[in-house]
């Protein structure tokens, strides 16, 4: 659902386009690769992903690879990606398995007003030299902009137990 006339029942629109509204600058470090060309394709999360047993690479910019030094193989970690074919206008939205419409922070929709997507994946091979991560499964379509990575730690992401 790239196109912003593409709107379900019960969609609702923000009052102000954040796609328009300048307050920040991101730098992307890389891209992801992966075997998804179209939206239809893609999975719609990781666990799907994994299901269909197709992992994915991030590549890391030149400039940025001193910054992968202490990651190991077998990690898990946190890929911030910006999601740059998502629409970015909708504060209600109707997902297809559900009766009513959902706000917008309530879902992991890709539609977002910053369309930031977090994949926690696992590190299968990691080539320092050339910058490639091989990651056991991704599920954004192929050349991805890569925002951040960031260490999955046991002890400070994991809930507490309840």
């Amino acid at each position: 659902m790239t196109d912003q006339t593409d709107k379900r029942s019960g969609e609702v629109q923000f009052a102000v386009d954040p796609a328009k509204v300048p307050d920040a600058s991101l730098a992307y470090i890389g891209r992801v690769r992966s075997p998804w060309t179209e939206r239809s394709q893609c999975p719609r999360n990781l666990r799907e992903a994994r299901e269909r047993g197709s992992g994915g690479r991030a590549l890391i910019d030149p400039p940025f690879r001193p910054a992968l030094e202490g990651l190991n193989v077998g990690d898990w970690v946190h890929l911030l990606t910006w999601l740059d074919r998502s629409r970015r206008d909708l504060a209600l939205q109707m997902p297809r398995h559900a009766e009513r419409p959902k706000g917008t922070f309530a879902l992991r929709s890709p539609v977002r007003p910053n369309p930031i997507g977090l994949h926690l994946v696992h590190l299968v091979e990691i080539d320092l030299s050339s910058g490639v991560l091989t990651l056991d499964a991704i599920d954004v379509l192929d050349g991805t902009p890569l925002i951040d990575l960031k260490p999955y730690l046991p002890g400070v992401d994991r809930p507490p137990e309840t």
